[in-house]
């Protein structure tokens, strides 16, 4: 039976969108969550989104190629206003969706470090810190800013692998091909062969948040609207805790 949800945006990109459905460009973080969201509300309408993840970056960067997107799902800021910026994203249509913590992660199991005493270049040895892109994916980013609030990142900085998104970097650490790595703690959560060594300090990096919007040129806009109302919804929102996201004003 073929899957009714499309995971990779690679298989969307380039080819109409179905005229039934709205097409979802989201972070690859939302991947587990967001299906589940996506299933629950085919279950409750009878419409069944097209769900496509990858790294906001890249999915940012298609829907300014023209790629045929009707919602779009941020892991963080940038991306979002850099689509507002040029005129992308439908006017009133944005909201902040969920939040997230930022974790250190190990294959399981492994004992926590408490951050007051990371040692991380004494953790990593001869390692690979496995870390999604740096400059473009905003685990990366978010990574790079608690490693140097925390007075890390110089040390460990030639040792980062990097990942094209933190699904990836999270496979790195899963497999055992890296040692440590950093990602959501969502994705540790979802991830049963690693453990989490330690959670990020608030305010040693961004406040993670996933803005959300309809897309400017949309082909079902009304159908995007109502889907995004509907995630933003007791229901949907619920789902989404449950899977370790934090909300709206939490």
């Amino acid at each position: 039976m073929l899957s009714r949800f499309v995971l990779c945006a690679a298989l969307i990109v380039g080819a109409p969108a179905l005229a039934q459905n709205v097409t979802v460009f989201a972070a690859a973080s939302l991947a587990d969550a967001l299906t589940e969201a996506a299933g629950a509300y085919q279950d409750e309408t009878g419409e069944s989104p097209t769900l496509a993840f990858a790294g906001s970056s890249a999915l940012a960067r298609q829907i300014q190629q023209g790629a045929p997107a009707d919602l779009f799902i941020s892991a963080n800021t940038d991306w979002m206003d850099a689509l507002a910026a040029e005129g992308l994203i439908a006017p009133g249509s944005r909201i902040d969706l969920l939040g997230n913590s930022l974790v250190l992660i190990a294959p399981a199991p492994a004992e926590p470090v408490a951050p007051d005493a990371l040692d991380l270049p004494a953790l990593l040895g001869e390692g690979r810190l496995a870390m999604a892109l740096l400059n473009a994916v905003p685990a990366g980013i978010y990574g790079q800013a608690a490693l140097e609030s925390l007075g890390q990142w110089d040390a460990v900085q030639g040792q980062v692998a990097q990942a094209d998104n933190v699904r990836a970097a999270l496979a790195f650490v899963a497999t055992g091909a890296a040692p440590l790595g950093i990602v959501y703690g969502t994705d540790a959560a979802a991830e049963p062969r690693v453990s989490v060594v330690m959670t990020f300090p608030e305010g040693s990096y961004p406040a993670i948040r996933y803005p959300a919007a309809v897309n400017a040129d949309a082909a079902q806009p009304e159908a995007a609207r109502a889907f995004l109302d509907w995630l933003a919804s007791a229901p949907a929102q619920a789902i989404f805790a449950r899977h370790g996201f934090t909300l709206p004003g939490a």
